[in-house]
Formats: C-alpha cells, sequence, structure tokens
C-alpha cells in the first residue's frame, strides 16, 4: 500500500477511542442514573454488560462484512448507528428504553475496535505494524480519562442525559473527518459461509488465538470492573464528586501513556513476549496492592485519603501494564489470518469481548460491590494472564 492511501494513525485513534470515550463518560452516572430510574446498583450497571454484548455481536458482524464490502463503507455506515443509539439514550424514560439503546449505540461503535484494528492490520507490517499499535495504544490511554472527566463534568453540571449529547455531537463529528480522510485499505471480496465456518474452527483449535484473546479480555475485564464498581465506590464509599471522580483518572490515563510510550521504544530489542511479560507483571503487582488495600487496609479502617490514595496508586500500575501488554496482543494474534483478516477480527473481537462480558458479570453478580471479591477478581485475571503467556510462548 503507497504512503499516500495510508490511513492517518491520529483518525485509527479517534475512531477507537470513541467508543472507550461514550462508555467511561457514562461511568461516573451510574449512581445518578439508579437514583433517576429508581433501579438497584446493579440494575444500573447491566447497561453496562448491554453495551458490552452489544459491542461482541457488532465485532462479529461488522469485520465479516467489511471484508466483502470494505472498510471505509462499513465504518461510515457503523458511526451512523452509533449516532442514532446516542439520540435513543438521551430520550430514554426508563431503564428498558436505555438498555435497548445502548445496546444499538455498542453495535454501532464496536467497528472502531475492530476495523480499526483490521485498518491497522492491512496498512502496516512487521515491527512498524507494532509501533503503531502501541503509539495507538499510548495515546488511547488518555481517552477513558477523558470521557470519565467529561462525563463527570457534564453529569454535575447538566444532568446524566446531557452526556448523550455529548456524545450524538462526538459521533457526527467523527463520522464527517472519516468520511473526508479515511481510505479504503483493503480489496472487498466474496467471503463464502464455508470460509467464515473454516476460520471460526481453526481459529478455535488455535491454542495462540485463545490465549491472546484471552489476555486481551482479562486485561479490559479489568478495566471495565473499576469503571463501573468504581463510581460507586469513590463517589458513594469515599465520597468523592462526580467531577473528581473523573478527574481522577487522569493519573491512570498518563500512567498508561507511560506504559505505551515504553512498549515503543522496546520494540526495536525485545520480542513482544518479552514486553508482555513485563507488562503482565505490572498488572500482577497493581491488583496485588489492591488486594492487599481492600481486604487488610480497609478492615483496619485506614482513613478516606490514604484509601483514595492507594486505589488510584494501584490502577496507575495496572494501566500501565496493560498499556505495554495489549498493543503487542493485538499485533501479532492473527499474524496467521491474513487471507481474512476482517473476518478474524471480528471472531477474535467478539471472543475477547464475550470474556470481558462474562468477567463483567461474574463480578457483578458474586462481588456486589464487596471489596473483598472485588480485589480477587484482578488477581484471578493476573493467574490467567501469566498461565496464557507461557500457552503463547510455547
Amino acid at each position: 500500500m503507497s504512503k499516500n492511501t495510508l490511513p492517518a494513525v491520529w483518525l485509527l485513534i479517534l475512531l477507537i477511542a470513541l467508543p472507550q470515550i461514550s462508555e467511561t463518560a457514562y461511568a461516573p452516572s451510574l449512581p445518578d442514573i439508579a437514583n433517576y430510574m429508581s433501579v438497584s446498583e446493579s440494575i444500573a450497571e447491566y447497561t453496562l454488560t448491554v453495551f458490552l454484548l452489544g459491542f461482541a455481536l457488532g465485532t462479529l458482524f461488522w469485520g465479516k462484512v467489511s471484508d466483502r464490502f470494505g472498510r471505509r463503507p462499513c465504518m461510515l455506515i457503523s458511526l451512523c448507528i452509533f449516532a442514532f443509539g446516542c439520540v435513543g439514550c438521551y430520550f430514554s424514560s426508563s431503564i428498558e428504553m436505555l438498555l435497548t439503546f445502548r445496546f444499538i449505540q455498542a453495535f454501532g461503535g464496536s467497528t472502531g475496535s475492530v476495523l480499526g484494528q483490521a485498518i491497522c492490520r492491512d496498512a502496516f507490517h512487521g515491527s512498524q505494524r507494532g509501533k503503531v499499535f502501541s503509539t495507538v495504544g499510548s495515546l488511547i490511554a488518555f481517552s477513558p480519562a477523558i470521557g470519565a472527566a467529561l462525563g463527570g463534568m457534564i453529569d454535575q453540571l447538566f444532568g446524566w442525559t446531557a452526556i448523550f449529547v455529548f456524545l450524538i455531537i462526538a459521533s457526527l463529528l467523527t463520522l464527517i473527518v472519516t468520511c473526508i480522510y479515511l481510505p479504503e485499505t483493503h480489496i472487498p471480496s466474496s467471503v463464502s459461509l464455508v470460509s467464515i465456518r473454516h476460520t471460526a474452527w481453526k481459529m478455535l483449535r488455535d491454542k495462540h488465538v485463545l490465549a491472546c484473546g484471552f489476555l486481551v479480555g482479562a486485561a479490559n475485564g479489568i478495566a471495565i470492573s473499576y469503571y463501573a464498581e468504581g463510581s460507586f465506590y469513590l463517589i458513594e464509599m469515599l465520597g468523592l464528586s462526580p467531577w473528581e471522580y473523573g478527574i481522577s483518572f487522569l493519573g491512570a490515563a498518563c500512567a498508561g501513556a507511560i506504559g505505551g510510550y515504553i512498549s515503543r521504544r522496546l520494540q526495536d530489542h525485545m520480542t513482544p513476549i518479552m514486553i508482555i511479560r513485563r507488562g503482565t507483571g505490572l498488572i500482577l503487582l497493581g491488583s496485588t496492592i489492591f488486594a492487599i488495600m481492600t481486604l487488610v487496609l480497609a478492615l483496619a479502617e485506614v482513613g478516606q485519603v490514604a484509601s483514595i490514595i492507594l486505589t488510584l496508586a494501584s490502577m496507575m500500575i495496572i494501566t500501565a501494564g496493560i498499556s505495554m501488554s495489549i498493543p503487542n496482543v493485538l499485533s501479532f494474534a492473527l499474524e496467521n489470518y491474513k487471507h481474512a483478516i476482517g473476518t478474524a477480527s471480528s471472531l477474535f473481537g467478539f471472543y475477547y469481548y464475550n470474556i470481558i462480558a462474562l468477567f463483567f458479570l461474574w463480578n457483578g453478580v458474586v462481588a456486589q460491590w464487596y471489596l473483598a471479591a472485588y480485589a480477587i477478581l484482578p488477581l484471578g485475571n493476573c493467574y490467567f494472564f501469566l498461565d496464557c503467556i507461557r500457552k503463547v510462548h510455547k
């Protein structure tokens, strides 16, 4: 592919970051939504679960369709669906209506993840692809903080429904920019049902793909659990305002950017496996700190300020580790599926988003936001992280 038709990295960042912003912008409002809709906290959190399920189904759909019709038209159509979902969320008057339009929003927004990755795999190769993934990953680390900070500020000033006005405007601007600047990176071809089944069956038997998908799913399971439960923990239990809660993400965002920068610098003299091992080590360290804080220090009635500091510090370490490891996993996970990268990307995304949803459901059903159970989640994830690393290395 000529340099003139290469997609701009800033545009890929925008497309991948938009659905993440839409998720974290919503997180500070969960307590307000629970009160407004007169539902329990766990029911309010189901709006995030539905979002994840819609995302999973969207990745399964858009990647396959983009192999046949191209990345660009699918991206444009999906952004329209995302905007429609945001409009529906704004006008929602019941929890059932909100759940429905959150699903639609996620189904459209899922292209940012699956097609953003597919476009990177179409356009970039070798170590260049690894650097692009690391660059995108380090800068996208700021999107949860941007979303949470803006969401907290908007909620505090104008109410939670105004968040969806912001998302409607953001989606329409992204649609215009994509229409102008996104080139087609894939030559459309007919993808038969047999080839899709063959690809799915091949991936199900591929331990490398299964391990990589679990790594991505477990990492995002940690992050999503924090976004969902952190709003109740830091706002209702530790007394932060929605705005302060949103600002608290800036530390994690900076740590994520640093992790991505370190990963990018290590590309020239370390293998992806070596970088992933170091990243997962940081995740385990941060999870251990968080577990000690919640299981031991919380029982000792440590002060409010100390609890907040330890929580944020542990999440900064975890986020840095995620930013080091996950871009490298995504870069080489589908190396053997270049013949149908869109279909493979969609199946891969469907797999790891279902893992994210399962971890999130487990946390909601079992933990019910009790600190001990929440601490066990990241520790359990890290055990599987390291186990999967060994499988990938083999």
